[in-house]
């Protein structure tokens, strides 16, 4: 029988989480108090002009995630900020960002139509780059993100406040981002990565890049910028390499698949600090024995089927240096 909590009987029959972190093109952030309803958009502070666009972009299927942030003093401040972020073509490391500070939400609709369709904007702020840090709070939607991402939320913030090196990061309360049965979940921006199930031990490992690297074994969803049945070859990568590996810039893609999904022939193409290039290849096959039928979130009323992927091989098939001319 399953538990209550979506994310204690994730727990229980110990998903294996790589492979769920989202894949979106755009991010877009909007600054608004809690609380939200079920369906954030629908929430009492969010304009009609800011919902009605939400939709219609959702009915274009464009590759664009809204989702409502907030921090402790988002309810007392006399602006709102909206944050963009967007992902860099070719090899990338993640997501670009841009900020914008606006006198309130009723000017996130038209400030957006006009990114999206100039791609900048008179208002936005020049900033030093940040760290954003999304917590899913959203206990509307599923109570999970309630029971264990509001006292994440809460003591995380103290870890930041505490963690005098990391000034330019920011953490924030998110609405729904999906993988609620992981929480507490976060998104780190601009990189883009998924965590599920962390703790402050594992959150101050993430924050600094330190300690045994094993432990993403049980946190780590996934890098968003690669295709989700893959992800689990970059983990793969991350483990061998060490903390090295958040400093390389990565694309991947799907060569070839079984008309079943099965088998996934997968690249991964590296570019490490000093130009060293190198093409990463492997066979993933389907792990009948982590694959699970699972009830996604607390008001599931099925179960969903869940496949995950074990890296058969992976064999490093080239290297070069590149080099540049004046």
């Amino acid at each position: 029988m399953d538990n209550l909590f979506c994310s204690d009987n994730s727990r229980k029959v110990r998903e294996d989480m790589i492979g769920s972190a989202s894949n979106h093109q755009i991010y877009i952030l909007v600054e608004c108090p809690p609380p939200w309803a079920s369906d954030a958009f629908n929430s009492r502070w969010v304009p009609n002009s800011l919902s009605l666009l939400v939709e219609e972009l959702k009915r274009l299927k464009l590759p664009i995630k809204f989702l409502l942030i907030a921090n402790n003093y988002s309810h007392k401040i006399d602006h709102t900020t909206l944050l963009i972020y967007q992902k860099k073509e070719g090899l990338s490391n993640g997501y670009s960002k841009q900020e914008f500070r606006l006198a309130n939400i009723e000017q996130v609709a038209p400030t957006v139509r006009k990114w999206l369709l100039y791609r900048h904007s008179s208002c936005e702020i020049d900033t030093a780059a940040t760290r954003d840090i999304l917590v899913c709070t959203h206990g509307s939607h599923d109570q999970c993100c309630a029971r264990y991402g509001n006292p994440f939320y809460y003591h995380a913030s103290e870890t930041i406040s505490d963690f005098k090196k990391q000034q330019n990061v920011r953490i924030w309360k998110s609405s729904h981002f999906g993988g609620h049965r992981f929480a507490p979940t976060i998104v780190d921006l601009p990189e883009g990565r998924y965590y599920g199930g962390v703790d402050q031990e594992s959150f101050q490992s993430i924050l600094t890049r330190t300690g045994d690297i094993e432990f993403l074994n049980q946190v780590y969803r996934g890098w968003g910028i690669i295709p989700t049945s893959i992800q689990v070859l970059e983990r793969e990568l991350i483990l061998r390499h060490g903390w090295d590996w958040f400093n390389y810039k990565v694309a991947g893609e799907i060569i070839q698949e079984s008309l079943d999904k099965n088998i996934i022939q997968a690249e991964l193409t590296v570019e490490k600090p000093h130009d060293s290039l190198c093409t990463y290849q492997a066979t993933l096959v389907k792990d009948e024995s982590k694959s699970l039928e699972i009830k996604p979130s607390c008001n599931a009323k099925e179960k969903s089927k869940f496949v995950k992927y074990t890296v058969a091989n992976f064999w490093l098939s080239a290297k070069k240096l590149l080099t540049y001319s004046a």
